[in-house]
């Protein structure tokens, strides 16, 4: 069965509004062939709390509500994404999933860290926005999170503003996800996870 519902937890404003729900989307059809899925309304909590295990269960539970008022037949997960920042995803994210499966083992969870941050994901795929990115300002890395481009890069290469709860799903919507998927451990990582639940 290649359906499925995601209940998502992030921690910006950006993907609360519908880039995680594009992202996933396209991921999920585009990208591993997936029949269809559905992205919840994003529940919002700040990084700070999602790094500790109160906050990051509470996250959790919240997911695991939406999830039971939603009537479907479809398989159901918990995608819990947010940005590594300074932190090693694969330190910190097998940490989170260590208290989950200790607290929450009944649940299917994921937990993904955007290295450095969701906008590295447009780094990573750089050369298909260009409708959106100047890239002769600086040239985009072949592995932008070795090379640290995260949103400052991102500013920099913006034709106009950059406005995270607009630009996010635009840019979202138009990136060449193999492209990211390819430059990026991080993204790869995202399409694992749901790859497992195909």
């Amino acid at each position: 069965m290649s359906r499925l519902v995601v209940a998502a937890v992030v921690e910006g404003h950006g993907e609360e509004r519908s880039a995680i729900r594009t992202l996933v989307t396209r991921v999920w059809t585009e990208l591993l062939g997936g029949e269809y899925v559905e992205v919840l309304k994003p529940i919002r909590q700040p990084r700070s709390q999602l790094v500790g295990r109160a906050g990051l269960l509470k996250a959790i539970d919240l997911a695991e509500l939406k999830l039971r008022a939603h009537t479907s037949d479809d398989r159901a997960m918990i995608l819990v994404l947010f940005d590594a920042d300074e932190d090693l995803p694969c330190v910190l994210a097998p940490q989170l999933m260590e208290i989950v499966q200790a607290e929450r083992s009944h649940l299917d969870v994921a937990v993904v860290l955007a290295n450095l941050e969701f906008e590295t994901w447009f780094a990573a795929a750089a050369s298909s926005l260009t409708e959106f990115f100047d890239l002769t300002v600086t040239p985009p890395a072949a592995d932008p999170e070795a090379a640290g481009q995260r949103k400052a890069t991102v500013l920099k290469w913006m034709k106009g503003e950059y406005a995270e709860t607009i630009d996010q799903a635009r840019l979202t919507h138009a990136m060449d996800l193999q492209l990211c998927r390819s430059r990026s451990k991080s993204f790869d990582k995202l399409c694992r996870e749901l790859e497992k639940r195909l």
